[in-house]
């Protein structure tokens, strides 16, 4: 079967792994904008992570961390590390959402923000990901990479701390995703990004 790919980049027979780590890339391209830019445009580049970060988490966590639990002896302390490492960024994320880009101290922030995703994002690759694909039939691979795209689609946009299972975001996410999105939509009508 050859893979398709769309203008967006999503190739049709990508598996959810792909996909996480073609996010994680992705991620780490934000942060580099947002280091760099300045004004408006280191704004824009921020609310993007920010955007992409609390939707990628919580298909994550709906999706990816409860399977990756059952994979093999010991997989459910690597899950609880993982979920533990997303709530701590997502807490300095949440705190970095009411700061001023234009303040002095938002560059450490940043640089704090970067180092925990990107330590978190190498833990996922490294203690998870790989235990996905080595006992995970690769078309129930293919088939969660939709259903992170599906629980994205309809994931908060901004980071909520404390909603770290599958459980709460099924119960707690719709709700909050909407009042997220509605915020995002008045802001962006206010011609406000941040």
């Amino acid at each position: 079967m050859s893979a398709v790919s769309d203008p967006t980049g999503h190739v049709d027979d990508e598996d959810v792994v792909a996909l996480l780590m073609r996010q994680h890339g992705q991620i780490r391209n934000l942060f580099d904008e947002a280091e760099r830019a300045t004004g408006d445009e280191r704004r824009e580049a921020f609310q993007c992570l920010v955007r992409l970060l609390a939707m990628h988490e919580t298909a994550e966590e709906e999706i990816v961390h409860p399977l990756a639990r059952t994979t093999h002896e010991g997989a459910g302390d690597v899950v609880d590390q993982r979920l533990k490492e997303e709530r701590e960024a997502k807490e300095h994320l949440s705190r970095m959402e009411d700061m001023d880009i234009a303040d002095a101290s938002f560059p450490a922030e940043l640089a704090t923000l970067r180092r925990l995703v990107m330590a978190h994002a190498r833990a996922e690759e490294r203690y998870e990901f790989m235990h996905l694909r080595r006992f995970v039939d690769p078309e129930r691979l293919r088939s969660m990479a939709n259903a992170v795209k599906s629980a994205e689609s309809l994931a908060p946009t901004h980071p909520h701390p404390g909603i770290e299972s599958a459980k709460a975001n099924v119960l707690l996410g719709p709700m909050a995703a909407i009042t997220d999105r509605t915020r995002d939509a008045i802001r962006k009508a206010m011609g406000r990004n941040g």
